[in-house]
Order: structure tokens, then C-alpha cells, then sequence
């Protein structure tokens, strides 16, 4: 495989999770919420670099609907319009600790799933009474726009934490959110509507001094709800707009949104995704580490976004107690799909990692914000910057594979450095392997992810 850098590329700006639900259920202790900070975003776990704070949208206080333990994220108001500055102090622990150990290169977005639920037409943070419906008041525009940058000013001010974009709807055209849910997820926008409240968005964050800010659209469901979002959008929006981010649930229309970024020239994320699926022959435990890894490919040869951010890196709890009154989920089967990285084990106090945490850090760890990303094939990805070539290799199969990499564009200096998960290892460091004639000769393990870089010369 000859790897050729793309002209024009934009800089990756690198690797997230949002905090929601997570950091909202293990922020009130100092003890998991540090721990959380250094194995996702400090040197020594997967460094990642983007977290996206979610502005809750609190709920009815005579409201029992909301049964997931992570997600009845508090609003920062009440419905007397009154500021409550601690009521989210749990999520906000995990955000300073996250952005701290990130580092300089540090990336805050602040997004919101659902407006407060007193500026809701169904008067529910979940959703609205018919979820293909528009749930924010029409009276409410200007007033949720209002509440998403005075919290951000609050951030920033009060916190000292950098917020460099924001987004303010969650997958909104879509009829996934209906009144009485278990969680706090969504509201409703069709399309024409989401120039209203981006707009509206921009001019209040511009109030508050907040306008450097990006303004970010739409975090549909799909690429395909995306383009539709984007084309309904008003000239007036689009120049407003200072990123396009999308979700890869469901991937129709990916090609199509990839093609339009480049032709519009516009930054795009991929801002959202996780599953519970599996790859790999009789892989076992490597089975969802194999499934990321050939999302994260699959996602990025598609789409080309200068970001690629996970749903949330712990989705699973264990608590004998529970939390607030609900059951948590418990230990998943790592044997089959799950969601998340991680489980947090509140009884004991500590984090379980997962073998699709490693897989993950394979990509995490080595290909850094400000490099530049090479698409491949469906099973290898590959990045680059002044100093080093980056390839990260999936091999699915229940055999070892031979791979080949013409590397001769780049003029490579030395060796390779090699970094392995597989069903034995994690990151397991396995020495040099020599670069000849600029190509790189390798054999892959099976069910098995390998990173390798190379300094190029100088």
C-alpha cells in the first residue's frame, strides 16, 4: 500500500468524549473524577484532548421518569429564572480535572441536549409530547440562547476554562425524543428551525463577549440528516458557522457529507458515536476494540472530520446502593458488544478498563492534534506531521497477515517503533522493525491492533 499524503488537509484538532452522562454520576467523588481525568485525557492514558461539557436541561421536580443513574443532568436555572452556580458542581468537578490534565492542547465545547424543561412546549427535559414535533417554546428562542451563554460566560470567568465552541442542539431532527423517557437526551428541531436558534446562539454568546466562540451545527443523527440540516441553513448562518458537526449512528449519506465539507471548505466533526457491536474471528474480549478501531477508519476515510469524538468513555456503573433512588447497570459481558471504555466501580472507588479502551488509545496515543490524516483502506489509517509518520493497522482475521507500506514520499529516517493490542497485550511495546527502501514490511497478529511511527528526516 503506497501511502500519499491529501493536499489541502486541514490539521486533525484531536480525540474526545463528551462528559455526559459520566462525569455527572462519578463527579462527586474527587477520588474516581481525578482518576477519570488521568486515564482519558492525561500523558499517561489515552491523552485525549476534546470534552464536551453538556448545559443540562434539569427537569421537573415532580417528574420520575428519568431512571438512568448518569443522566438527570441538573439545569443551571430554576423556573423562576433564578442561577444556581453549584447545582451541576458534580460534572463541573470532572471538566476541571479533564481540562487540567489535557493540557495545552485542551479543547472545551459546551452543547446542550435539552433546553431547560420550563422553555419546553411538553414541559420535559426528555423530549415532547409528539417527538416529530418542535419542543423548545416558540417564545423561548432568544431566552435558551441567553441561558447556553450565560452558563458559558460563568465557565470561563469564574472557572478559567477556555470554551472554543459551542453547539446547541443535540441529533434535533430526528423522532428519538418523546416526553416520559428514561434519560435526558434531546429536543426536537426540524431543519428550518436550526437557523433560528444558531442565530440566535451567535448574537448571544456576541452579548456576553463570548463572540470568538465557535458556533456549531446541527450534531444530527447521520451524515445524511446533516446535509439536509446544512442546505436548509440561511446564508446568514452559514457564515456564522464556524464548524459542521455530525453523528455516524447511522451512516447514510457519509461519502455525501465528506464530499460537500471539502466543496463548501467547511471544518467538519465527527462529533458523536458509540456501540455495542463486535469484530474480529473468535476474537473474544478484543471483539469491541476491534470494532471501534474499524469504525474510527471507517468514519474518518469517509468523512475526513478534523475531529473524532466518542459518545462517552464510561457507560457502565456498579453500585450495590445505586444513585438517586435508580439501579445502576452493573458489570457488562466484555465478552460481547458494549458501549463505553470503561466501568467505574463506585463500591471499590477505582475504574475498570476494557480492552476497547486500548484499542482506542492505539489511535489516542500516537496520532496527535496538529498532524495531518491519510486515508487508506478499511483496515489501516495513517497521520503524519513535521517530525513523524503515524500508521495504525487492523488486522480482524483469525490468522496472522503480512502488510506492506510504501512509505518513499516521505523519506523516512530509521526504523519503526511498534505498539500492539491484541487479545494478550495492551500497548504492548515490541521494539523496532526496520524501514528499507522506504517501506515498511510488517506482519500483522491476529484480532490485533498495531500502531507504528517513524521520525522522518529532516
Amino acid at each position: 500500500m503506497k501511502i500519499i499524503p491529501e493536499k489541502g488537509a486541514r490539521p486533525f484538532e484531536g480525540w474526545g468524549s463528551s462528559l455526559c452522562w459520566w462525569a455527572n454520576r462519578i463527579g462527586y467523588s474527587d477520588e474516581l473524577s481525578q482518576g477519570a481525568a488521568e486515564l482519558f485525557y492525561g500523558d499517561d492514558g489515552l491523552r485525549l484532548n476534546i470534552m464536551r461539557y453538556n448545559i443540562g436541561g434539569g427537569d421537573d421536580p415532580s417528574h420520575r421518569h428519568i431512571t438512568r443513574t448518569d443522566s438527570d443532568v441538573p439545569g443551571w436555572m430554576d423556573a423562576n429564572g433564578v442561577y444556581d452556580y453549584t447545582a451541576d458542581k458534580r460534572q463541573l468537578n470532572v471538566l476541571k480535572r479533564c481540562y487540567e490534565a489535557a493540557g495545552e492542547q485542551a479543547w472545551a465545547e459546551v452543547f446542550s441536549n435539552s433546553p431547560p424543561y420550563f422553555m419546553t412546549v411538553s414541559g420535559c427535559s426528555s423530549g415532547g409530547d409528539d417527538p416529530n414535533v418542535d419542543n423548545l417554546r416558540q417564545d423561548c428562542y432568544g431566552q435558551f440562547a441567553e441561558y447556553l451563554a450565560h452558563v458559558t460566560e460563568y465557565i470561563v470567568r469564574n472557572l478559567g476554562i477556555k470554551i472554543k465552541s459551542v453547539s446547541p442542539m443535540n441529533e434535533p431532527n430526528t423522532p428519538h425524543w418523546w416526553k416520559w423517557n428514561w434519560k435526558q437526551e434531546g429536543c426536537h428541531f426540524d431543519a428550518e428551525s436550526h437557523s433560528r436558534i444558531l442565530l440566535e446562539t451567535a448574537r448571544a454568546f456576541r452579548r456576553h463577549g463570548l463572540g470568538d466562540i465557535i458556533i456549531a451545527g446541527s450534531d444530527e443523527y447521520s451524515p445524511k440528516n446533516q446535509i439536509i440540516a446544512y442546505n436548509a441553513y440561511t446564508d446568514e448562518v452559514k457564515a456564522a458557522l464556524g464548524r459542521i458537526s455530525t453523528h455516524t449512528y447511522d451512516t447514510a449519506g457519509i461519502d455525501e457529507l465528506g464530499i460537500l465539507a471539502k466543496s463548501e471548505g467547511f471544518s467538519l466533526w465527527m462529533s458523536e458515536v458509540d456501540g455495542g457491536d463486535v469484530a474480529g474471528e473468535n476474537a473474544g474480549e478484543m471483539g469491541a476494540a476491534l470494532w471501534l478501531a474499524k469504525k474510527i477508519i471507517s468514519d474518518i476515510n469517509s468523512l475526513y472530520p478534523t475531529a473524532w469524538v466518542l459518545w462517552q468513555v464510561i457507560d457502565n456503573h456498579i453500585c450495590e446502593a445505586g444513585f438517586g433512588g435508580n439501579k445502576d447497570k452493573g458489570m457488562p459481558d466484555l465478552s460481547v458488544g458494549y458501549w463505553g471504555l470503561a466501568v467505574a466501580d463506585h463500591d471499590r472507588g477505582e475504574i475498570i478498563l476494557t480492552k476497547k479502551y486500548y484499542g482506542f488509545g492505539q489511535f489516542t496515543r500516537h496520532i496527535r492534534p496538529g498532524c495531518r490524516l491519510i486515508r487508506c483502506d478499511g483496515n489501516t489509517l495513517a497521520a503524519y506531521d513535521d517530525e513523524s509518520i503515524t500508521i495504525v493497522a487492523v488486522n480482524e482475521s483469525a490468522g496472522e497477515k503480512s502488510a506492506e507500506y510504501d512509505l518513499s514520499v516521505f523519506g523516512v529516517a530509521g526504523a519503526a517503533s511498534v505498539v500492539r493490542t491484541s487479545r494478550e497485550e495492551n500497548w504492548e511495546k515490541l521494539g523496532n522493525i526496520p524501514v528499507e527502501n522506504g517501506v515498511l514490511a510488517a506482519k500483522l497478529k491476529e484480532n490485533s491492533i498495531t500502531t507504528f511511527v517513524m521520525q522522518l528526516e529532516v
